[in-house]
């Protein structure tokens, strides 16, 4: 009250001093007046008309006093009222204070009781609040505390990660954790994350005691609930067929793959059923096995899904039951027959290579030999077949002289021996002292041990010493060529080439040897020979995949030079050019062209000369022989002995004349080719007789007898009459020429199944050996002393009419002795019709 009571006098003197400065005209007595109302002493109503006495302005002031008391007198009750409720509060606070810090104490007390570290963190904040023994982790913590949130400064790496992993989830998304930690000196700890309050909390504590044996247990006991667990999963999702037995033999487990291969609906269906898996027989021997030892292995047959299979099937006694797995072989099996199968091959295809084959194993004794080895280095079947080691090989055969001679051999065998240590292939020539040469490979096996493989390369070393023999004697030969060469590849780049194609086509040899394509050749080429056509053939004829043939091609180049090229398709796919300079060639040949046109031509104008000279001779002669025979004829009168001489020396000259100019049209005739056979029967007897009427009147003048043989009944042959008899008069009349006075003249004829042969012969002095070839030419006439003249036209008729008749003309003839022509005619038709044609 008295709180209230102070405010109410604050307030009168507040409206004292308003009256004071704000009511003028108000008078003592009003004030006087009015406090005797406000305390009660008079009625309201006198206080309503006494107010009312005063002017309006009076009024106003007074009415905002009275209203200011009253909200004063109505605030100082509320604060009164206020103040009282928060000193209760206060007093109610401290004793809750007091025992909450009571209970905090005996908390903290209950909490550190034992050593153990508080980590806090509130929320949106990122330092920690760290509160306990922190010794408990580090030894220098009380100096450096934030360093226990360091975890990798007290645990090892694999347990700090973890920590740090775990408390960033439960400070960025609430989640608790549970860990046993080992720090680095070995202590061993519990530390607890959670989130209270909004805070995240870690509680790190040590291990000892029972709570220790407590956590370890609990861990083993978690970490074999989680092995469990795993091997559980692992044997449902096993793909082999596992199951374990009770003690009386019915089935307490099985996987899925069991219950697939015994074709159950679920491992449950197969327990139920009591479905097994092998034959009865084979169960039969598993637990006859089982009951004397604590294993069972066998690989058995197993139908599963319709199919026999082979299974590895394992299986342990387990005291009061049995478990077992069936792994599937088949593939294996299948892999190792065909593995087997491969290795006979192997061994078969080694034992028929002629290279020697020697495998050793790791412990370098002999495994595998072929019997090229044993032939190669000619040892005893019975000593390979005792898998000797390599050293014992090789000290055998140093000791038969078969290995190369080595200055120190220990050394040697030491560096062969390294090839069981390698891991690369090792390749060697080894020189024997036998003079065979053998290539030796020594190839480390991946499974440990080495193959050798010996090769006699003795011809391939003397080959390959020919062939570089050959190859220089070539290249050689291919430099001193006056002709050009250069070989190019199917690339089309120049791979070969001489001095001379360099100098033909003026090239640098350095440039060539850089192997420029053959478009570079031909730009390089093109000042001599700019033929757009034939570069294209021979680019063509390098480059080409199909049609590779050879290609001939005669070039004029811009210096006046003339050059014979041709390609050859190589069998490698390269191409070779050739080209040879045929300048000279090509202008002798060009002259010799030139000349026999000339000599054609100039023959051709004998022949037109002789034919003309001959028509204009005949007319006039033939005019000559007319009139002599007119004035010999007794009709025309007589004429003196000395006129009748005259005549007759005309008339056998004019005849004389006449045969000459006929022989000369007839071979003029021939040797145009216009003369034609008039083919027929031919008479041979007859013939022979015209021939011999023909030249009657001069083997009377020379005393010359003429001696026919021939067959009367030697029959005929086809041919032209006219022209055997004047081959045989123009014989005849040869032979008489020849022959001596008194002499004899013979002439024959007989038939074979394909010819008749004429044979004329004289006893006249021969024919030398330098005019035989001779005889049959125009005008060729050679006494060689005797009595003959002639124009040298008779044997050339005689030659052509027996070869239009495709017949042979053969001379036979010996100085001093005479000579001997022969002529043969075919029966044949064909070469008849041939000749005449």
């Amino acid at each position: 009250m008295s709180g209230v009571i102070v405010a109410m006098r604050h307030t009168l003197l507040s409206c004292t001093s308003l009256a004071r400065h704000g009511l003028t005209g108000l008078g003592t007595a009003a004030l006087l007046s009015i406090a005797p109302a406000h305390a009660g002493d008079l009625p309201f109503q006198r206080v309503i008309s006494t107010f009312f006495d005063f002017n309006r302005q009076e009024i106003a002031v007074l009415t905002t006093a009275l209203s200011l008391l009253g909200f004063s007198v109505v605030a100082a009750v509320l604060l009164m009222r206020t103040r009282l409720r928060a000193v209760r509060n206060e007093e109610r606070l401290r004793a809750d204070v007091g025992d909450l810090q009571v209970q905090a104490d005996r908390l903290r007390a209950l909490l550190f009781a034992e050593p153990q570290v508080l980590i806090s963190w509130a929320a949106g904040d990122n330092r920690p609040q760290i509160s306990g023994d922190i010794s408990l982790l580090m030894q220098d913590a009380q100096q450096h505390p934030q360093r226990i949130l360091a975890f990798g400064t007290w645990l090892p790496p694999e347990p700090a990660l973890q920590m740090d992993h775990a408390v960033d989830a439960l400070r960025d998304a609430g989640e608790g954790f549970l860990l046993n930690l080992t720090t680095s000196n070995g202590n061993a700890l519990e530390a607890m994350g959670r989130a209270i309050g909004g805070q995240a909390i870690v509680r790190i504590r040590g291990l000892t005691g029972l709570r220790r044996e407590l956590a370890e247990m609990t861990v083993r006991h978690k970490a074999l609930l989680d092995e469990t667990e795993i091997l559980r999963a692992f044997l449902a999702a096993a793909p082999w067929p596992i199951w374990a037995k009770r003690a009386k033999g019915g089935l307490s487990y099985a996987n899925a793959a069991y219950a697939r291969a015994t074709e159950a609906t679920s491992a449950a269906d197969a327990i139920e059923r009591h479905l097994e898996l092998l034959d009865s027989s084979d169960r039969n021997d598993m637990d006859r096995a089982l009951s004397h030892r604590a294993a069972f292995t066998a690989r058995l047959p197993i139908v599963v899904g319709g199919e026999r299979r082979i299974y590895d099937v394992h299986a342990l006694n387990l005291g009061d039951g049995s478990a077992g797995i069936a792994i599937d072989a088949s593939e294996p099996t299948a892999l190792r027959a065909t593995l087997e199968r491969m290795a006979e091959a192997h061994r078969r295809t080694l034992d028929q290579l002629s290279s020697g084959v020697a495998v050793f194993d790791g412990q370098r004794r002999l495994a595998f030999y072929n019997d090229s080895y044993r032939r190669l280095w000619d040892l005893e079947q019975a000593f390979l077949d005792s898998n000797p080691d390599d050293s014992s090989v090789l000290d055998r055969l140093r000791a038969a002289r078969k290995l190369p001679e080595q200055p120190d051999f220990r050394a040697w065998k030491a560096k062969l021996h390294e090839a069981y240590r390698a891991v690369e292939p090792e390749k060697d020539t080894w020189y024997l002292p036998d003079g065979r040469a053998l290539s030796v490979v020594t190839t480390p096996n991946p499974e440990g041990g080495v193959t050798y493989l010996f090769d006699d390369v003795t011809e391939s070393l003397d080959l390959a010493r020919r062939f570089d023999g050959l190859i220089r004697v070539q290249r050689e030969t291919l430099d001193n060529l006056a002709e050009a060469v250069a070989v190019f590849g199917s690339n089309g780049r120049a791979q070969l080439f001489n001095p001379a194609f360099a100098k033909m086509w003026k090239l640098s040899p350095e440039a060539l040897r850089e192997e420029p394509h053959i478009e570079t050749v031909e730009a390089w080429c093109k000042p001599l020979l700019d033929d757009a056509v034939t570069w294209r053939a021979l680019r063509e004829a390098i480059t080409a995949i199909e049609n590779r043939v050879e290609v001939v091609l005669k070039l004029e180049r811009k210096d006046g030079s003339v050059l014979d090229c041709m390609t050859m398709p190589l069998p490698d796919g390269a191409t070779m050019l050739t080209f040879q300079d045929i300048t000279d060639t090509e202008n002798v040949e060009r002259a010799l062209r030139e000349r026999n046109e000339a000599l054609e031509t100039a023959d051709q104008m004998k022949v037109d000369f002789v034919h003309h000279v001959s028509y204009e001779l005949r007319s006039p002669l033939t005019t000559i022989i007319g009139f002599a025979h007119f004035l010999s004829d007794p009709v025309t009168g007589p004429l003196m002995p000395k006129q009748a001489e005259y005549l007759g020396y005309i008339t056998a000259s004019t005849n004389a004349l006449l045969a000459i100019i006929n022989n000369i049209l007839d071979l003029a005739t021939i040797d145009a080719g216009a003369m034609s056979l008039n083919l027929g029967s031919v008479d041979i007897r007859k013939t022979i007789d015209a021939a011999a009427e023909g030249i009657q009147d001069r083997l009377a003048t020379d005393r010359i007898a003429l001696r026919v043989d021939v067959d009367p009944h030697i029959g005929n042959f086809m041919g032209d009459e006219r022209r055997v008899v004047q081959v045989l008069y123009n014989l005849l009349a040869n032979a008489v020429g020849f022959s001596p006075q008194d002499a004899t003249v013979g002439l024959s004829a007989r038939k074979t199944d394909h010819s008749v042969v004429f044979t004329v012969t004289d006893a006249g002095p021969g024919i030398p050996p330098d005019v035989k070839d001779k005889v049959f030419d125009w005008f060729e006439s050679h006494s060689n002393g005797s009595r003959h003249r002639g124009a040298g036209l008779g044997l050339s008729l005689v030659r052509s009419f027996v070869e239009l008749h495709g017949g042979k003309v053969r001379v036979d003839s010996i100085v001093g002795k005479g000579t001997t022509v022969t002529c043969d005619f075919p029966i044949d038709q064909t070469a008849h019709r041939n000749a005449a044609e």
